[in-house]
């Protein structure tokens, strides 16, 4: 894993407000590591970037949320992965738009394993949640890791079954992994970092924000080589993560 300095680096880069999920891969790509994009002058970093980003990179401080992260991380079952650590799902470099840091709680080998994501609407019928959670015990049976987004409806149904097989689950959220939404799946929460992971790219205490959530499900499918869908209405999130 990222030594404790180089993390706060990778923290530092991601917790900029601003400096979104394409500028900081191109500083990466020009500069290497984090630690080199803050070692550059204003200059440097302003051909890459432009000057607001530029003097944001240099000026923003953001040492208490990185102390935050860093007292999270160092509890049982916690992990910061960023695109440098082995730990780091190989699946999502193949996407387009790859998280650089993600906040874990739970089994980390589970993000490199083979995997099938179920998902569905929130206001399921019974048949579709008993449908998605024999769907995910079967699956988790076999060996495969179930991913979903810790919804109501489907999502939990499909975590639930997961959850009693060997290739357990993965829950992508759309809040920080310091909160969970909605407050009705906090057992679930709890169970799946247990066994499996609680998974997401936000900053700690991040509350439940409606445009966070289909960004979360490029990560549902970019971990999946394939998408299952239990009942989801034309033009649904569902429909669009499996496309």
């Amino acid at each position: 894993m990222t030594d404790d300095v180089a993390l706060r680096d990778w923290l530092h880069l991601t917790l900029i407000r601003g400096v979104g999920g394409e500028s900081r891969r191109q500083l990466l790509k020009v500069f290497g590591l984090p630690e080199a994009i803050f070692a550059a002058s204003t200059g440097a970093l302003r051909e890459v970037v432009g000057m607001t980003l530029a003097e944001r990179l240099l000026r923003h401080d953001c040492e208490r949320d990185i102390d935050a992260a860093m007292a999270w991380a160092a509890e049982p079952g916690n992990h910061i992965v960023t695109l440098a650590d082995a730990a780091y799902p190989q699946a999502l470099l193949d996407t387009g738009d790859p998280p650089v840091l993600t906040f874990a709680k739970g089994r980390l080998e589970l993000l490199n394993r083979p995997s099938l994501a179920i998902v569905g609407s929130r206001n399921a019928t019974k048949q579709g949640e008993g449908n998605a959670e024999a769907f995910a015990a079967t699956l988790s049976a076999a060996g495969l890791t179930v991913i979903s987004g810790l919804a109501l409806g489907i999502d939990a149904a499909a975590h639930r079954g997961a959850l009693t097989g060997r290739g357990s689950t993965i829950a992508v959220i759309g809040t920080g992994a310091d909160r969970i939404y909605p407050s009705g799946n906090e057992a679930l929460a709890r169970a799946i970092a247990e066994q499996g992971v609680v998974l997401s790219e936000f900053p700690l205490g991040t509350p439940a924000v409606a445009a966070n959530f289909p960004r979360r499900n490029r990560i549902i499918a970019g971990l999946a080589l394939g998408v299952v869908v239990v009942e989801a209405a034309p033009g649904s999130g569902s429909l669009i993560t499996a496309r």
